[in-house]
């Protein structure tokens, strides 16, 4: 009687059933990770990045939103506010600070006419988050295409605006930026910084792709005409996160979507300095997650639990003898060809330093996203600032 294939390899390598499914389940989820490796986000790693337009194709307003950031608007806005672009506005919302923002940009608007202050009081009749904030402030813009950043953020040249433009293709209606966080010492800020990394190449690929799901508010440009002709910020206004994210998984496809990665245009970020506040900014991105659409929630939870069976099978099958070998083959396949894809991007997007920490920094990372996702079952209150 001729032997199936499992059969022959269970006779040449003296594994039993349990060793056969362990192997399998491995193996599919070593296929999926090299999907995403290969066909995905090597996409960004090859994509050929285009020259800057040299001159400004129409006037455009920028939108800060800001709670009690005096020190960073004092720092940063100013590289906002003497861009290389002609006409432009920068519309900063100051939402209820008392830390000086408000004599900050009343001293600011004098010296630079380009500043437009709007201001949210404590009396005003609102529901509270950087959602009434940003509306407010898209409200307020002159222009049509609205180009956002935050008050902790800097941009990395004059030319950024340049290049967050609107585009000549007039169906585009979003543009997707970059947003690194900047370098400080210790093993948190190479944590965020990695974290932050994964989650622009996914966002970034998956674009390219066709399939945009979303963008950082950090660094991202719509129109104002979308925002309004979509009711804005309604279907998920109870949500604290999302202004960002939300807006764009609502409303941005293959045809009115582009991405923007020249490293003139990357917004630098203050990364946050504790524990604590890093784990309350990912908890409010974990609960803007909940209403992505149901294929992209699919493709993001499929990344997740393939990367979190890979690592657990993987571990079991290098504790038994007969599953070893196997097992050590698809790690080192595994380890050879995300370091071909990763520190290749890594170096793309500025990151280059970590490219030697890659496979300890993933590991961690994976441990650190399981750790935050258990975090979020139990904890349920967020807000912005």
């Amino acid at each position: 009687m001729e032997l199936t294939f499992l059969e022959r390899l269970e006779r040449v390598a003296h594994i039993g059933d349990f060793g056969i499914v362990l192997l399998s389940i491995l193996l599919f989820c070593f296929l999926v990770q090299l999907y995403f490796s290969l066909f995905v986000h090597l996409k960004l790693a090859v994509v050929q990045v285009s020259d800057l337009p040299q001159s400004a194709r129409k006037p455009l307003s920028v939108v800060i939103c800001a709670r009690n950031e005096a020190e960073n608007l004092k720092q940063y806005l100013p590289v906002v506010l003497e861009q290389n672009y002609p006409d432009y506005e920068v519309v900063v919302v100051n939402d209820r600070s008392w830390d000086g923002t408000h004599e900050l940009l009343e001293t600011m608007a004098k010296q630079y006419k380009r500043l437009k202050v709007v201001t949210v009081t404590e009396g005003t009749k609102f529901i509270a988050g950087k959602k009434f904030a940003v509306t407010m402030g898209i409200k307020a813009a002159s222009y049509d295409w609205l180009v956002f950043t935050d008050a902790d953020c800097v941009p990395a040249s004059p030319n950024w605006l340049l290049g967050m433009q609107q585009p000549d293709e007039q169906q585009t209606e979003i543009v997707l930026g970059y947003s690194p966080y900047l370098k400080k010492r210790g093993l948190l800020n190479a944590l965020i910084r990695f974290e932050t990394f994964f989650t622009a190449i996914n966002y970034l690929s998956f674009a390219l792709k066709g399939m945009p799901y979303m963008g950082v508010g950090r660094n991202m440009a719509y129109k104002k005409s979308l925002f309004f002709n979509n009711k804005g910020f309604a279907a998920h206004m109870h949500i604290p996160s999302g202004d960002d994210d939300l807006f764009v998984n609502a409303h941005a496809h293959n045809g009115n979507t582009t991405i923007m990665i020249h490293k003139d245009t990357y917004v630098w970020t203050e990364p946050n300095s504790s524990l604590k506040a890093y784990l309350r900014q990912k908890k409010r991105h974990f609960g803007a997650g909940k209403l992505y659409k149901p294929k992209h929630k699919f493709i993001l939870s499929l990344q997740i639990v393939v990367q979190f069976l890979f690592y657990v099978l993987l571990i079991a099958g290098l504790c038994f003898k007969t599953t070893l070998y196997p097992a050590l083959t698809i790690l080192v396949l595994s380890i050879l060809i995300r370091c071909f894809v990763y520190p290749r991007l890594l170096k793309r997007l500025n990151y280059g330093d970590l490219s030697w920490w890659f496979p300890i920094l993933d590991l961690l990372l994976f441990i650190f996203l399981v750790f935050n996702s258990i975090l979020s079952i139990f904890v349920k209150k967020v807000q912005w600032k």
